[in-house]
């Protein structure tokens, strides 16, 4: 699987090359992040809400529900995770609905390091995505070594993904090169013999972030330091995923591919537990880049009480009914 798509043509290498200046320096990264155009905070806010008043029904709302169910992350972040719990998340993200097998499998399986061995093993050949949180997640707190043998103990056991968290410290501080040098030594470690490599999500922690310029700051740092996908949170802070600034994430992917002609993914993580607010995200996807991000490919939701109602949704909109509340698993 390609980490990257040159989707301007052959020129995107070249073009990306010509942005290494950028990169050279401590203080060229800094001129270049703090000369992005500021954020607009209340624009943003304003096309985030009316975005997601948009109405979406029967056929479309159908499609709709079924792309959020192949765009999930189905995850389990948990202390207390055991083996048995992964196994029956895998099954539970292969087939979704045992009663009606029409329903799509989720985009992965997202768990830690250590579990991602018994995922790889529980979902075989079903063509689910492992995908390992690493880095020390979720303060990021350890060593840079001590990080880098996270990430290569999770591609080791077969994860296809690593969701890492970048220094927030570092990044509130202004020491952008570190933070930068940190992503592409990650990077790095996600490569596997024979040349493939896992994918790699580059979570911000948007809600220790403070500001929207930092959010649109750190998605550029992401980016240009080889990111396959970037991600808003780990799930774990008070505020996580919001239209809005998933919405600055998407302008930054769009913009990115203009300079660069690299097509990178997003995925907002954290606090999206209903149909309706995963159809507002699909919104914003498809008015502010395209339906080129419209696949698991290229957006995901990290959640995982986000299933059960799109499952529950998907059953009403064939049976003209709501199921009860045993009609899926608790996770």
């Amino acid at each position: 699987m390609p980490t990257t798509v040159p989707a301007h043509g052959p020129d995107a290498a070249a073009r990306l090359a010509s942005m290494s200046d950028v990169t050279a320096s401590d203080a060229a990264l800094r001129r270049f992040l703090h000369g992005l155009p500021g954020v607009d905070a209340v624009g943003l806010e304003a096309r985030a809400a009316s975005l997601g008043t948009r109405s979406i029904k029967t056929t479309a709302k159908a499609y709709a529900i079924d792309l959020a169910i192949s765009m999930i992350d189905l995850t389990t972040l948990e202390g207390a995770d055991t083996p048995g719990k992964v196994r029956a998340l895998c099954a539970k993200g292969v087939t979704p609905d045992p009663t009606d097998r029409t329903a799509p499998k989720v985009a992965a399986i997202c768990v830690y390091p250590d579990m991602a061995a018994i995922a790889k093993e529980s979902l075989g050949a079903s063509g689910v995505r492992v995908a390992s949180v690493a880095t020390a997640f979720p303060a990021g707190r350890a060593a840079l070594p001590v990080k880098l043998a996270d990430v290569a103990d999770a591609v080791a056991a077969g994860a296809d993904e690593v969701d890492m968290v970048i220094d927030r410290g570092a990044f509130l501080s202004g020491r952008y090169l570190k933070v930068f040098e940190e992503i592409k030594a990650v990077k790095e470690a996600c490569g596997r013999p024979g040349g493939t490599a896992a994918r790699l999500k580059v979570i911000f922690e948007t809600g220790e972030l403070a500001t929207y310029d930092n959010i649109r700051r750190a998605s550029w740092l992401g980016m240009l330091a080889g990111a396959d996908f970037i991600k808003t949170s780990t799930g774990k802070v008070a505020v996580n995923a919001t239209p809005a600034n998933t919405l600055l994430m998407l302008e930054a992917v769009r913009d990115f591919r203009a300079a660069t002609g690299v097509q990178i993914g997003v995925k907002p993580a954290g606090g999206i537990r209903t149909s309706k607010d995963a159809i507002k995200f699909l919104v914003l996807v498809n008015e502010t880049v395209g339906d080129e991000w419209l696949s698991n490919e290229w957006f995901r939701f990290g959640a995982s009480s986000l299933l059960n109602d799109l499952l529950m949704q998907r059953q009403k909109l064939s049976t003209g009914r709501y199921s009860g509340p045993d009609y899926v698993t608790v996770d």
